[in-house]
């Protein structure tokens, strides 16, 4: 299992918040987490991304302890936080920059994946002069650059790990970057929405990304994922793992289909139940 974690709980003020969480992401994989508002899924997510560590449990990369230590897989949160006096260009290569790298050889680094997010042409462009779809666009791609590496490129050095050279993390074999993104395109309108949850669906599946997202959306966890963690409660736990079929990708049709309606409806029946 490429990205896991076990038993995680975390106490606030005495009071556990969620407890006893599990989750695993394949290599290649793209599971959601689905639930209500203050059940926990930021707090699991802070966790999972090492900002925040669990009060038990235990977070895996490639069967590796990384719990409590940033920087070994990438996260993107609800907003795009790019920053306004920075040009698109240098708002992506910010991850490389704090590693210690050149803005020159950054630059050089991150300007062939702009024409693959959909973004040639506004490498000299500020964020104030992008829609909101293509701010979300830099931002995964600033989230992609963090991740260390990008599968089947040519972007990072062989051997190269995540967290980068002089990290403490350096060697070894590559592996698939792991993103996690807390709704990602909660603040788009459902016709931008459609189009880059598409788009990422491409985007995830050519660059080899393995994704772990969160979302309160029934039909975006149905539409994007190979496997939807239901988290109800309070402490939150997983209550439900659902698997979704057919397997990605799926032709857009699917979500007009039957087995759409049937999983969404699992999910929705599941959670009332709770």
């Amino acid at each position: 299992m490429l990205f896991s974690c076990r038993g995680i709980t975390k106490y606030y003020l005495r009071e556990p918040v969620i407890r006893d969480v599990g989750v695993e992401l394949p290599e290649g994989g793209f599971i959601s987490l689905l639930g209500p508002s203050g059940v926990g899924k930021t707090t699991l997510f802070n966790i999972l991304s090492g900002v925040d560590r669990p009060d038990e449990g235990r977070v895996f990369l490639e069967g590796e302890d990384i719990t409590g230590v940033s920087g070994r897989v990438s996260y993107m949160l609800q907003k795009d936080l790019l920053l306004e006096f920075r040009t698109v260009l240098d708002n992506v290569i910010l991850p490389l920059v704090i590693r210690g790298e050149t803005k020159r050889k950054a630059r050089a680094r991150a300007a062939p994946f702009f024409p693959v997010f959909g973004l040639e042409g506004c490498e000299t462009k500020y964020p104030r002069e992008l829609s909101g779809g293509m701010r979300q666009r830099a931002a995964l791609l600033r989230t992609c650059m963090n991740a260390g590496q990008l599968a089947g490129t040519e972007l990072w050095p062989a051997g190269e790990r995540q967290g980068g050279a002089g990290s403490g993390h350096g060697g070894g074999n590559k592996h698939r970057p792991v993103i996690l993104l807390d709704e990602p395109f909660s603040a788009l309108d459902a016709i931008t929405r459609r189009t880059m949850q598409e788009w990422y669906q491409g985007i995830s599946r050519d660059l080899g990304l393995s994704t772990l997202f969160i979302t309160h959306d029934a039909e975006e966890a149905v539409g994007l994922s190979d496997r939807v963690y239901l988290m109800t409660g309070r402490p939150g736990r997983i209550t439900r793992a659902i698997d979704i079929l057919p397997p990605r990708p799926r032709p857009r049709s699917f979500a007009a289909s039957g087995e759409f309606a049937r999983f969404k409806g699992l999910i929705l029946d599941t959670l009332e139940g709770i």
